[in-house]
């Protein structure tokens, strides 16, 4: 594509397209729905960074709440990113057969499932708070002044479903546009809100720690009422009306068939976290500040390689739907050699320049030396990462969620953790050992997912 070209695709990208995306040039599509997708995962990481950034003022103790209640947090995002694959596939699968009718119906029922999961929940994590901090082994000054924040976080847990659970509709039926706007919004609100009712500016009362929960609370609740205003306003390329707000238990345990797979897969992702957490706490709160910190760093770039993945699961998903296996292959294969190409770049910075990164969240001689190490030991593994992110996705997008499954078993719970403990307790490493370790096993696990991808069996998935 000439220089005109490529400008015209990006501002198409962003204002929104209505390309059919089982014809035409692979290229083009991926960047259609890669550029919204990367946007909107990298407004998802925004949160994090907010939090930590205005929150890192009041001290270790409260960066530690942060990391401590993102741990536990991720067992909510494991279910929503769980649900959101099969949501994804199936709205994928349904518009790349031309049946719209039944994308509609199988994006009611994942509402449905969400709204159910999302309420219990919610009660649970904001009435058990202080006893899940202290199941993660915190320190007690978290404990004592962390747990509102936690519980607060934890129980509008609605609002994260809802967005992970609504935008994975608009990304499966190549709305990627839509769904990286309400992540916008739902920022905006957020940067405005936080450091306001952290430091009680203006007419806004000085919440501290807890104001910061608020702030993302609310920012994601104005985001999820943004996207139902689209998803029931009849705006986007499929609607969901009054015709659909009925249970349709075929179209439901076909979603609950995939999503149990996706739940799984980010279940098992997300208790390696925890492990990795728990491995971590004895070293003390600056090792866990540390972790936080370069974590959020992390992320700024894993979310958006991560959305440029799904543009792979959405480009899966349709051309399965139309028929056109060979195509939904190329485009994995395409995407992931993009995929390369970015981590790739992002990691040559990290690697050289990790200081001044890490010092723009805390001044903290032992917080900066120990996010250093984990900063530059991560990214030694971001051209495998790439890959593996996308071959997983490939899957998810094909509907086999339950191969990634098994990969996540294997590499996370029967290689990762092991060698973490092995590496930080038992040679003395350390921090460093349990960063040594995540790189070592996310790179087993793209190995792993590029050799069984090209087998080829997801080919004949059927959802």
């Amino acid at each position: 594509m000439g220089r005109r070209s490529v400008l015209q695709s990006i501002r198409e990208a962003i204002a929104g397209s209505q390309q059919d995306f089982t014809e035409g040039s692979l290229s083009r599509a991926i960047t259609l729905l890669a550029i919204p997708m990367v946007l909107e995962m990298m407004m998802e990481s925004l949160f994090g960074i907010v939090d930590v950034f205005f929150v890192a003022r009041l001290g270790a103790d409260a960066i530690a709440t942060v990391g401590v209640t993102e741990s536990l947090l991720l067992i909510v995002f494991a279910v929503a990113i769980g649900l959101s694959m099969s949501t994804t596939a199936m709205v994928a699968r349904r518009v790349g057969e031309g049946d719209h009718e039944g994308a509609s119906d199988a994006a009611m029922q994942a509402l449905l499932v969400g709204l159910v999961i999302a309420v219990p929940t919610g009660i649970g994590g904001a009435l058990l708070a202080p006893r899940l901090l202290s199941l993660m082994s915190a320190p007690a000054g978290v404990i004592e002044n962390g747990w509102t924040y936690t519980a607060i976080i934890l129980g509008g847990n609605v609002t994260i479903l809802g967005l992970f659970l609504i935008n994975a509709i608009f990304r499966g039926a190549g709305d990627a546009a839509i769904a990286m706007r309400s992540l916008w919004l739902a920022n905006l609100i957020n940067m405005i809100l936080d450091p306001c009712l952290i430091f009680g500016l203006g007419p806004f009362p000085e919440m501290g720690l807890m104001g910061a929960a608020v702030g993302t609370t609310i920012g994601r609740g104005v985001g999820v009422l943004y996207q139902l205003s689209i998803l029931f306003g009849g705006k986007g390329r499929i609607a969901v009306g009054r015709r659909h707000m009925r249970l349709h238990p075929g179209v439901m345990l076909r979603l609950l068939r995939v999503s149990l797979g996706g739940i799984l897969q980010m279940v098992i992702a997300t208790a390696s976290y925890l492990g990795l957490v728990r491995i971590l706490t004895p070293f003390g709160s600056s090792a866990l500040a540390a972790y936080t910190i370069a974590l959020r760093i992390i992320v700024v770039t894993i979310l958006p390689s991560w959305g440029m993945s799904n543009a792979a699961a959405t480009l899966v998903g349709q051309n399965l739907g139309a028929g056109k296996p060979d195509r939904a292959e190329r485009s994995a294969w395409l995407t992931g050699f993009y995929n390369m190409i970015f981590l790739g770049a992002v990691a040559a910075v990290f690697i050289a320049f990790p200081g001044p990164l890490i010092r723009f969240f805390t001044d903290d001689p032992e917080i900066i030396t120990i996010g250093v190490d984990c900063l530059r030991f991560i990214s030694y593994g971001y051209v495998f990462y790439a890959w593996g992110m996308v071959m997983v996705q490939s899957f998810n997008g094909a509907g086999d969620t339950f191969t990634p499954t098994w990969i996540n078993l294997f590499c996370y719970w029967l290689f990762q953790i092991p060698l973490a403990w092995l590496l930080a307790r038992t040679a003395g490493l350390g921090p460093n050992g349990v960063f040594m370790a995540i790189t070592v096993a996310e790179s087993l696990l793209a190995v792993v997912g590029i050799l069984v991808f090209r087998r080829g069996r997801w080919k004949t998935r059927a959802i």
